[in-house]
């Protein structure tokens, strides 16, 4: 288990290539990511949003400043230090899943689990929770080729969360889907995370997946040029969300709600960092059920 602190960035520079005539991909970048929190990060091509991306998730070292997490400096870590970290702190859900196309979905999702040294048994049987819980009881032995794309996203989302990170990170995670099933992925992610106490940072294009977090930070030339938040009150008719019980073999849309929103509207901000342990008995707002039997999210 990771502690529960921010994540946090102080003064953090980003240059490709010599000086002189490298590229300054980021220009001191101050940012701090709270226990439980959803921000995405958003910009024109070229801004700097998936380099900050890169070097809050421990992926770049940056040139100068530093990022902070559980007291630890993960610009001033080795290599392997900081693949360590990924493992173990951090879950990662990219566009288009990055899936191994061999495996089946259980063996997918617990490979985090499985390259942190868990016995396989144990961590596909974690893994198989997290399916369940995700809408996709009944489909552990699928191999990527033989889902859609949501359910591939689905799976994805289930070895981001496996092994309990501290901050989930997004990189535009519905860019390959169709908007209705963009909607659902977002639902779950979200939902999934908040229920966890996971911090969630998102890069995106598109104002309507941004809208799905709390708080947006813009930026433009390698700075943070601004910052919004959602507003806490949830919308009266909000879009659909994913809620296929953990017993179906497939995960099942909802019905639109009469005058539902095309795009996803502002969501209750995350709550506070929970007292006690989630256990089977801790509540999710995915498909209103608990998490998934046997999972225990410790504060951290």
């Amino acid at each position: 288990m990771t502690s529960r602190t921010p994540l946090t960035a102080h003064t953090l520079v980003k240059t490709y290539g010599s000086a002189g005539t490298g590229t300054t991909a980021l220009a001191g970048v101050d940012l701090s990511i709270a226990p439980g929190e959803s921000v995405a990060i958003m910009g024109p091509s070229g801004s700097g949003k998936t380099t900050l991306l890169h070097c809050l998730a421990g992926v770049l070292p940056a040139t100068s400043g530093q990022v902070v997490w559980a007291g630890q400096d993960l610009s001033s870590m080795s290599e392997r230090a900081r693949t360590g970290l990924r493992r173990t702190d951090f879950g990662f859900v990219f566009q288009s899943g990055q899936l191994l196309p061999e495996l089946p979905a259980d063996e997918n999702a617990a490979l985090p689990l499985m390259l942190a040294g868990t016995p396989r048994a144990q961590a596909t049987d974690t893994a198989r929770r997290w399916l369940a819980y995700l809408g996709l009881g009944g489909m552990e032995s699928r191999r990527p080729g033989e889902l859609s794309g949501g359910q591939a996203q689905r799976v994805a989302i289930a070895r981001a969360l496996v092994g309990s990170p501290g901050v989930v990170f997004a990189d535009e995670p519905t860019g390959a889907l169709d908007q209705q099933t963009g909607h659902e992925v977002l639902g779950v992610l979200t939902e999934a995370t908040r229920a966890t106490g996971a911090a969630l940072v998102i890069v995106t294009h598109d104002p309507g997946v941004a809208r799905w977090c709390s708080r947006t930070v813009h930026m433009r030339d390698g700075r943070i040029v601004s910052e919004d938040r959602t507003p806490a009150a949830q919308p009266a008719t909000p879009p659909t969300q994913p809620a296929a019980p953990a017993t179906q073999s497939a995960p099942q849309a909802a019905p639109a709600q009469p005058g539902a929103p095309v795009a996803p509207g502002p969501w209750p901000a995350p709550p506070p960092a929970p007292t006690a342990p989630y256990g089977p008995n801790g509540t999710s707002a995915v498909g209103g059920t608990n998490l998934p039997d046997g999972v225990t999210v410790v504060p951290r």
